[in-house]
């Protein structure tokens, strides 16, 4: 059953032409997920006022969902994409655990 899936999403697309949408879904939301904790851990880690830093994370928050969402966009796999979902939101949730 694992192994069935794991071949799945292994396996590249045979049209470079169209992203599906397992991949779309994992754009639009994972890349908005990665950015909001990359934002988040980035007003942790700015010194200055929490109205400073929430006004930068906020400005900047547009751009970093547009560069994650492109990043996931172009993978090669299906599996790449989860991937490049997961361990980002991981590592940022492992961070603000440890600063909060």
């Amino acid at each position: 059953m694992l192994k069935n899936i794991y071949n799945y999403l292994q396996t590249p697309e045979k049209s470079g032409r169209r992203l599906g949408l397992f991949r779309i879904f994992f754009c639009i939301f994972g890349g908005l997920i990665v950015a909001y904790l990359g934002m988040t851990l980035l007003a942790f880690l700015i010194p200055g006022e929490v109205k400073e830093t929430a006004i930068i994370s906020i400005m900047f928050n547009t751009l970093a969902w547009a560069c994650a969402t492109t990043w996931i966009a172009l993978s090669y796999t299906k599996f790449s994409a989860f991937l490049k979902v997961i361990i980002p939101t991981l590592i940022f949730s492992f961070a603000l655990y440890i600063f909060y």
